[in-house]
């Protein structure tokens, strides 16, 4: 049976933390096209009480407070195909042991990526428990066959992958491999020895609405088996990654965000900055000059042949051709700017393979501000479902933020798997922290009347502030262009984030028509 295909744009969108807001896209070229094109806009909405505007958040600012990382998609095996397939790591390092001819950088390349195919299968299944529970209590059907058929294979596979791993470790240990290497593949171990804990954990605690008794009991026992097993072998091996119920487990949080670095870092690309924008200004610029000294030097023969040098008229004539001068210069200038600042990207940089060096495609940027935003008609109507916005709109004053990032991947050199074409992945943070500085304090006593004896209290008023985050997706490859909306609403306090809502999606279409520019 084929494969339904991937689509071209995939995007998640969550909050990271109390200051953060958390853009998660992946890219997909189906491979089609030599080039495939991505445009991402975002346009923020802010209350205008806030004092956001390109004054008080330039745009240096607006960019020190974007955390983006760019990273090869992690390749999709099965825990099954893991242990089974001939291109998957695993099976790899094995083989790369009875041959002897694979070089140690080699195998510590494999053993990560072995842990991020890992983890990718096992934060699959629990995102699929996740999903049977909820329907499941939507539903009210105690029907569990799915969800027994899921762990039971989960658990199996999770036991299968760890074993052949930690004997081909001990195989490896025998050979004459350096100390950083026998090093790095311990570190391997215990992360996907973690891994294990943190999915099979948050796999019991999603079934916590389900009942408590019969096949879900033994569910939950067998899961909390696999974590404790693992508990053991970390505390076996003298490993200090093992949650504590009464400290502040400091040291676990920070060995688990150590190895979660270490062995992810083989699929992060670099983005390599370079100054286009500036390139241009420089050139128009030098423009602008040229034209100011065309004047002056026009004012300055006009003076000489109409006056003598040493008149007075010629002295105040000159000056009053450099004081233009500098006038014309400066105002070509803004002029120049301003028009840069509309049709070019504020920041462009190249994606390249740390490992191999090539360069993968393109990444451009651009915010602007206010009046330069143009907000599209889709994007204002998809707002308007909601009657407190469509009523509010041109009533209340609000800021416009517009960001805007294209991306363009040379499909070419993109590494192939058994699966097709590699996708990136790009993970972009918002830090919201300066949407909070001008919030008013988070919570408020309110009078209240006792109707029964009218005496006076006091109740809890909570402030908050909403900020419409609207997603503009176009992808263009092949001759096609795919659109689609995305919007959704933070409620912030002063205190960060509170909580986010989903207000509606919406998909245009694809249409045979160019992206659109920058501006």
């Amino acid at each position: 049976m084929s494969q339904a295909p991937v689509p071209l744009l995939q995007n998640r969108l969550d909050i990271h933390d109390r200051k953060q807001f958390e853009i998660k896209l992946e890219y997909q070229p189906s491979g089609a096209d030599d080039e495939t094109r991505y445009l991402v806009e975002t346009y923020i909405f802010l209350p205008a009480s806030l004092n956001i505007d390109a004054e008080t958040y330039p745009r240096a600012d607006f960019y020190a407070d974007i955390h983006n990382y760019v990273r090869f998609k992690t390749p999709v095996m099965t825990l099954a195909e893991l242990v089974s397939v001939d291109g998957s790591p695993l099976t790899r390092l094995e083989a790369g042991l009875r041959t002897g001819l694979t070089s140690e950088s080699e195998l510590v390349y494999q053993s990560k990526l072995l842990s991020c195919i890992f983890r990718g299968a096992l934060r699959r299944f629990a995102h699929s428990v996740d999903e049977r529970c909820e329907a499941m209590v939507r539903a009210g059907d105690a029907s569990c066959a799915q969800l027994e058929v899921d762990v039971r294979a989960a658990r199996d596979g999770a036991r299968r992958v760890l074993a052949r791993f930690r004997e081909w470790a001990r195989s490896a240990n025998h050979c004459r491999l350096q100390e950083k290497t026998r090093a790095s593949i311990r570190l391997v171990d215990e992360y996907m020895s973690l891994t294990v804990e943190q999915f099979f954990r948050k796999s019991v605690a999603d079934m916590d609405a389900l009942p408590r008794s019969g096949i879900y009991i033994e569910l939950r026992k067998e899961m909390m088996e696999e974590v404790l097993r693992e508990e053991q072998y970390r505390k076996d091996h003298q490993l200090r990654s093992v949650l504590s119920p009464t400290g502040d487990n400091e040291e676990y949080m920070h060995r688990c965000g150590l190895l979660k670095k270490f062995c992810m870092n083989i699929l992060f690309l670099s983005a390599r900055r370079a100054s286009r924008r500036q390139s241009w200004e420089e050139v128009l610029f030098a423009l602008a000059a040229g034209v100011a000294m065309t004047f002056a030097t026009a004012v300055a023969f006009w003076a000489q042949v109409r006056f003598t040098q040493a008149s007075l008229n010629f002295f105040l004539i000159m000056v009053v051709g450099y004081m233009m001068k500098d006038r014309i210069k400066e105002g070509m200038r803004r002029i120049f700017s301003q028009v840069a600042a509309r049709h070019l990207y504020d920041r462009t940089a190249r994606i390249v393979d740390p490992v191999t060096g090539r360069g993968l495609g393109t990444c451009e940027e651009k915010v602007d501000y206010g009046s330069a935003v143009k907000v599209p008609e889709a994007v204002a109507a998809l707002r308007s479902r909601d009657d407190f916005i469509t009523v509010l709109q041109g009533e209340l004053a609000e800021t416009v933020i517009r960001y805007q990032k294209q991306v363009v991947l040379d499909v070419e050199l993109l590494p192939r798997t058994e699966r097709g074409l590699s996708g990136i992945t790009d993970i972009i943070r918002l830090n919201v922290e300066r949407f909070l500085r001008d919030m008013d304090e988070p919570e408020y006593a309110l009078e209240y009347v006792d109707l029964e004896d009218f005496s006076v209290g006091r109740v809890r008023g909570a402030k908050s502030y909403q900020v419409d985050l609207a997603f503009r997706f176009i992808v263009q490859e092949a001759g096609q262009e795919r659109v689609s909306l995305q919007l959704v609403r933070l409620v912030l306090d002063r205190n960060g984030i509170k909580r986010m809502l989903r207000l509606g999606p919406s998909e245009q279409p694809p249409q045979p028509e160019p992206i659109r520019s920058a501006a």
